[in-house]
């Protein structure tokens, strides 16, 4: 059975702080017929759910309005780039005979806005918003693992928020913390996660070194420096 890397994509892969807030901004905006501005959303808004978002700013049924306004506004947002190394470490890891996927909660459509064509090349799976319960439901990651005929204890997941390590946990695969994306490297730390990464040059074969081999997961405790 081949080992498997799974990707969270916001804040690992793709830096897409500055776009998401300015979405969030824009949909305030929207609904409210004002001018909200990124100064105006809460300090912990990149890593709440986008609805909680909303609503603290009085934006009346969020979740309806997501749904309307969410990608033309994210469309029309500042532009999204891929981390530095992130390409050349995912080839690597195919490389050294690792089975890669993404488990992201953007929705399908929304992909080819957000990624070059060559990283869905270097995937041999991608579970998007529609496809399971979102994260930190295990459910994408356990319809990843089905896709790539792995078992929870031949994978590490790699994410950037709290929600992320709740979902590897749940399934029972490994985590490894990606320190520079949403919620920072300090948060994760603070939290417990035994393996916080903290450059996305880190992503590579390394990551096979922190999947179980029948240890428990939470017996991975050594950084990756």
């Amino acid at each position: 059975m081949k080992p498997v890397v799974l990707f969270d994509l916001d804040g690992v892969l793709l830096d897409s702080r500055a776009a998401m807030l300015a979405t969030l901004a824009g949909v305030a905006t929207a609904a409210l017929g004002r001018r909200v501005t990124v100064a105006d959303l809460p300090p912990d808004a990149i890593t709440t759910p986008r609805v909680e978002v909303l609503s603290a700013l009085g934006v009346p049924a969020p979740d309806e309005l997501c749904e309307i306004w969410w990608d033309p506004a994210l469309a029309t947002a500042a532009g999204t780039a891929l981390f530095p190394g992130v390409v050349d470490g995912i080839t690597a890891l195919r490389a050294a005979g690792a089975a890669t996927g993404l488990v992201t909660l953007q929705t399908r459509g929304r992909l080819p806005w957000l990624l070059p064509p060559e990283v869905f090349e270097l995937m041999d799976t991608t579970i998007c918003r529609e496809d399971a319960e979102p994260k930190p439901a295990p459910d994408g990651i356990f319809l990843a693992l089905a896709h790539l005929g792995a078992t929870p204890r031949a994978a590490v997941f790699v994410g950037d928020t709290l929600t992320d390590r709740w979902a590897a946990f749940q399934a029972g695969a490994a985590f490894a913390g990606a320190g520079w994306g949403y919620a920072g490297r300090r948060a994760l730390t603070e939290a417990g996660c035994p393996v916080v990464l903290t450059n996305p040059a880190q992503i590579g074969p390394g990551l096979l070194d922190l999947i179980p081999a029948g240890r428990a997961p939470q017996q991975v405790t050594t950084a990756i420096s």
